[in-house]
């Protein structure tokens, strides 16, 4: 599957279970739309991601990349610690330069 280097350094990020590499894929303005609230900027994209991680404990696994509206749409297996696991989801990046400038995350 061929995504934006950005949007991989996520799901490889992610993987590793590296916050750090995670939030830097993102820019400093960045938003993250999930489960009816929004996180905006790093700081608030990384303590979402932490806590997120802890609560469903998800592993990702991109399944296939589409683009739609100037998005990149990665449909992705999400599987862990909640009701209905595994799922699939959809992940729609919008990507301005070398970051991820916005990501909403539904079903």
């Amino acid at each position: 599957m061929d995504l934006h280097p950005a949007i991989q350094t996520y799901f490889d990020a992610d993987r590793r279970r590296d916050r750090d590499a995670l939030t830097q894929a993102f820019r400093p303005d960045a938003t993250v739309a999930d489960e009816g609230r929004i996180h905006e900027g790093r700081d608030a994209i990384g303590a979402w991601w932490s806590e997120t991680k802890a609560q469903y404990e998800a592993v990702l696994e991109p399944q296939e990349a589409t683009r739609a509206d100037g998005a990149s749409v990665v449909r992705t297996r999400v599987s862990g610690n909640f009701p209905g696991s595994p799922a699939t989801l959809t992940f729609a990046f919008e990507v301005a330069g070398d970051r991820i400038k916005g990501l909403e995350i539904g079903a």
